[in-house]
């Protein structure tokens, strides 16, 4: 429901009015101006399309559109090639986009029966369209989300088949280790003090520097430490870009003597120790001057080994589900819900800050949870029918049953409370807690893991239990969301929530510290727009929310040593003969 504007698409120039080239990753976008958590690769295929025309089958062509945040505008991000005289069309061409588990990507695919060489889409028959976001295709088992095409009132459209592939060659890192044997003797003195000095060529032919060597003193014959880099680092992930090798003289006033130099591959390193990875360094000067020159002596390399970063994306696709708990507060601070200034006013026209709240977060979330049945719990009320205080009730009524359908249905949930309940108090945390931890300390395998947002307007009556159970929790496959609504003064320098948050200071309680940071705390003040966009203030705010649960979700995983389940076989699409238009 709520986009946040990714990268749109920029067209290739056509051929010669012939349609666009290329499915394209667009322009830059301000909003969305951090490191992209990775590159997908969405694939799609069709099944049973419409046929339009009439003495043959369908030449489909599949168009992309991502939505801008705000205004709701779709743009085109991109187009596959066309498929001639086919009905279930496995296209070539793939879209590459920036992934962010903490936004919410919208994606349209429309579907045309290319009649002309004509790039104008409304002069082909269109064959119908799918909405999803990209959540949604990278949480379905296998990263593989299949799901009927629409548009066409009365006729059934077939279906569209979107795989999501994480980019690899974005997170594999090497291990390298090399020696030296022979090398110029620099220094008048003593020995040389040898290091080296690694660079990847560009495009243009220069050379970027990626790796420095520490430097090994007073020898001829030097071995240096094991260094780790990433492929992206070293190569651009282009195993046969040159790769230069300096080799130099340290010395301590900065003017280090140049030795020699070598080249190589990421392809030659990766044959490992070998007589291929035995390299001559040469110094182009001394080689030019000197008839009987040979060298400047030798590099080996070591060792060689490939490491591949597990990402959060490798769980999803192995099929852990992302469990969201939700955790609003009913206490009497709130306001009264009947009149305008309650932060739980029920305001007809627009949502509260407590369902914006809700909204912004759940809807991404949503997407990684295949049931879509979340529990939603409220404290700091008083129930009916004997008016008890809890800190920790069922919003739907029922405490054996506390999930509601979908993110609307917790929000159905939490209107239906406020007209039955009394809004009390304390403020105390560490029930709704130690609820969702007891959970999830019943699966610690892996497959799930928890998220539970808690919604307040205030300061907690009960620190010290809320503190324990965090340092508790943190043990767990969990993670908790704490959004401020209101006026209160949530985030001085000593507030609670600060501490809570545990970003300068890692939380502890009774002389215990939480074995890792699990709580991320945002006043929700901060992302109200002042020009009432509330689509743009929801979007703001899942991304500060949820930016952090991908490491947060790895860091619970690397301290177990749980790899990522194989995710499930890739889908064959049936053989059809194919004719691709040029």
């Amino acid at each position: 429901m709520f986009g946040l504007e990714k990268p749109a698409g920029q067209q290739e120039p056509g051929r010669s009015g012939g349609l666009p080239k290329m499915a394209s990753v667009g322009d830059f976008n301000v909003l969305s101006s951090s490191i992209p958590a990775t590159k997908v690769e969405l694939s799609v295929s069709c099944r049973n399309l419409l046929d339009r025309d009439t003495f043959s089958k369908s030449d489909p062509i599949c168009v992309l559109y991502t939505q801008a945040i705000g205004n709701k505008e779709w743009r085109e991000f991109g187009r596959t090639e066309v498929i001639d005289n086919t009905l279930n069309p496995d296209f070539v061409r793939k879209f590459i986009m920036d992934y962010f588990f903490e936004e919410r990507e919208n994606l349209r695919f429309d579907f045309y029966d290319v009649d002309s060489k004509s790039p104008n889409l409304s002069k082909h028959d269109f064959l119908g369209q799918m909405f999803c976001t990209l959540g949604e295709i990278v949480g379905s088992q296998g990263s593989r989300l299949e799901k009927s095409i629409v548009g066409i009132p009365g006729k059934k459209c077939g279906t569209v088949i979107v795989t999501a592939e994480e980019l690899g060659c974005c997170r594999d890192s090497v291990l390298m280790q090399f020696c030296a044997n022979k090398l110029d003797k620099k220094d008048f003195f003593g020995k040389s003090d040898p290091f080296l000095v690694f660079h990847r060529s560009n495009e243009d032919g220069s050379f970027t520097i990626c790796h420095k060597t520490e430097v090994v003193k007073n020898t001829l014959n030097p071995v240096w430490q094991a260094f780790k880099i990433s492929v992206r680092a070293l190569c651009n992930g282009d195993y046969d870009r040159t790769i230069k090798v300096e080799v130099y003289d340290w010395d301590r006033d900065g003017s280090h003597d140049f030795i020699g130099e070598f080249t190589t591959s990421y392809r030659e390193l990766s044959r490992g120790q070998s007589q291929f990875n035995v390299y001559e360094v040469i110094n182009p000067k001394k080689k030019g001057k000197k008839k009987k020159y040979v060298n400047s002596g030798t590099v080996t390399l070591l060792s060689f080994l490939i490491e591949t970063e597990v990402s959060f994306l490798d769980y999803i696709k192995g099929g852990t589900q992302i469990n969201f708990t939700v955790a609003i507060d009913f206490t009497a601070s709130n306001g009264n819900p009947s009149q305008p200034t309650s932060l739980h006013y029920m305001n007809p026209y627009q949502l509260n800050a407590y369902g914006m709240a809700l909204r912004a977060v759940g809807e991404i979330i949503q997407d990684y949870d295949s049931d879509k049945m979340f529990p939603a719990l409220g404290f700091g009320a008083r129930l009916p029918p004997d008016g008890r205080v809890s800190h920790e009730f069922a919003l739907n009524g029922n405490p054996q049953n506390p999930y509601c359908h979908g993110i609307d249905g917790v929000m159905e949930a939490y209107y239906r409370s406020l007209k039955c309940v009394q809004l009390y108090g304390p403020t105390n945390f560490a029930p709704v807690i130690n609820h969702v931890a007891r959970y999830a300390a019943s699966v610690k395998d892996g497959s799930q893991y928890f998220v539970l947002l808690i919604i307040t307007d205030g300061v907690i009556s009960d620190m010290a239990q809320t503190k324990e159970s965090i340092v508790n929790a943190s043990k767990l496959p969990m993670s908790i969301i704490i959004v401020g609504v209101g006026p209160a003064e949530f985030d001085g320098k000593y507030s609670t929530m600060e501490e809570l948050d545990g970003d300068v200071v890692r939380i502890s309680s009774r002389g215990r510290f939480a074995e890792r940071d699990i709580v991320q705390f945002v006043p929700f003040r901060d992302y109200i727009d002042r020009s009432g966009n509330h689509v743009l203030s929801m979007a703001r705010l899942a991304k500060d929310v949820l930016a952090e649960i991908p490491e947060q979700f790895l860091s619970y995983m690397r301290v177990r040593g749980i790899k990522p389940s194989p995710a499930p076989p890739p889908y064959t699409p049936p053989i059809h003969v194919l004719q691709t238009q040029i």
